[in-house]
């Protein structure tokens, strides 16, 4: 804290005080630069400040005091942040997740109450106590169906010596196994996974599921994450997986004749609905560097994943380590233009070209001397032309604030051919 009796001023020390005012004032206006438009603790502020408080109190029409509270308004604008107008079209595609949600949860809740008639008379109409599989006998247990609420993964699930399970239930009240490292499980799992990528991001919040399933055997296990166990053992039926459902948003079904195993009521559905609200469907052969990051941005937002994978280098898309890859990153990004920005911008004025291999023709000091024909004589030799653009963006939040400092994504092309997204990784 700066008061008057530590930064006394008279007029005998109104020039020396200036001065120290505004060593502090410059560190306050290189930290706001450092910031680049974000905000954050600016250490110098009010060192600053309070100085040139007390200096425009004492002498208000002093020119160099005028200057000192100019730069000072520049800067604490500079600090609150960088901001925008967020328009309708920068949120539409929140929007149409939304309805796509409503749509998709209104078919889940109608196939599951179909379901549930199907298999009316065969589903226990109780679920606890669990069946005591030391006094029923396993034959008459069989074929008899559950549905289990509130099915904790990856909470509950554990690795036992007859396979792997989640575990559900007490040991007072008995306990079911539902059995996961079957296509039966693994099937309608994908299923959902893919729901969340193609329709709802919200999907990655859920941890509970509700379970229909059919009685298929006896187990008994230690119901315990890891390698050591140290609780007793539970004998418990086992339940294979027939639907996996979470109301207001999903149900996934077994399909032993589906390639996948599995799908999720009304995924076939799916990209003829999205198709009427896509603002862009390809990508230009002469696309621009900061066109192809907007196209970028816009596939993320709007779920397109083949325009994502379009955007993206091929060679980055070749082994199955780097297909996994590809969808680990599709599901942050989803998760950060739903949760932190809404809306990235590029800056053309700051976009950087550089050649990293082959012939450079664009070095206008050698074309001053060189003839056409001398370049291309020369480019012969050089091999492929490959050319780096890097690109800043901002990223902006709902209230268009902007979020953190400008990032940087490099693109690449090779002989003039069009450009492509080499480390997709980066957040905007």
């Amino acid at each position: 804290m700066v008061d008057s009796t530590i930064f006394s001023v008279d007029s005998n020390n109104l020039t020396m005080r200036i001065q120290q005012a505004e060593m502090y004032l410059k560190e306050f206006e290189n930290e706001v630069k450092r910031a680049n438009g974000s905000t954050g603790i600016f250490r110098s502020q009010a060192d600053a400040l309070e100085r040139i408080k007390i200096l425009n109190e004492f002498a208000p029409n002093d020119p160099r005091v005028q200057d000192l509270m100019q730069r000072a308004r520049k800067c604490i604008m500079g600090s609150s942040g960088n901001f925008i107008d967020i328009t309708d079209d920068m949120l539409a595609y929140l929007r149409n997740e939304e309805e796509l949600k409503k749509t998709f949860a209104q078919k889940s809740e109608d196939a599951w109450n179909k379901l549930l008639a199907e298999y009316d008379g065969k589903i226990r109409e109780k679920l606890y106590p669990a069946p005591d599989v030391l006094s029923e006998n396993i034959d008459d247990l069989k074929d008899q169906y559950v549905i289990i609420d509130e099915v904790q993964y990856p909470g509950n699930q554990f690795m036992g010596v007859t396979g792997e399970y989640i575990s559900v239930g007490k040991r007072s009240t008995g306990m079911y196994f539902i059995k996961i490292d079957t296509r039966k499980w693994l099937g309608p799992y994908e299923a959902v996974k893919r729901y969340r990528r193609q329709v709802d991001s919200t999907m990655s919040e859920v941890r509970n599921w509700t379970v229909l399933g059919v009685i298929s055997d006896l187990a008994m296990e230690i119901p315990q994450a890891g390698e050591e166990k140290v609780g007793a053992p539970v004998y418990a039926v086992v339940v294979d997986p027939v639907a996996l459902y979470v109301p207001g948003h999903v149900l996934g079904l077994y399909s032993a004749e589906k390639e996948n195993s599995g799908y999720f009521v009304g995924e076939d559905e799916v990209e003829a609905i999205k198709a009427s609200w896509l603002s862009v469907k390809s990508v230009p052969g002469d696309v621009t560097p900061e066109a192809l990051v907007d196209i970028f941005q816009r596939a993320i937002k709007e779920k397109n994943y083949d325009l994502y994978l379009d955007c993206i280098q091929p060679e980055r898309q070749e082994t199955d380590i780097q297909k996994s890859l590809l969808l680990y990153h599709w599901d942050l990004h989803q998760e950060r233009f739903h949760g932190e920005y809404v809306y990235a911008k590029a800056d053309p004025e700051k976009t950087k070209i550089t050649v990293v291999s082959g012939y450079d023709d664009k070095n206008d000091l050698n074309s001053y001397f060189l003839s056409a024909e001398d370049q291309q004589k020369i480019a012969s030799h050089y091999g492929d032309k490959v050319e780096y653009a890097s690109v800043e963006t901002i990223a902006f939040d709902k209230n268009g604030k902007q979020l953190g400092s400008p990032n940087r994504r490099n693109l690449i092309r090779t002989n003039g051919g069009r450009w492509y997204i080499r480390d997709y990784e980066i957040r905007f």
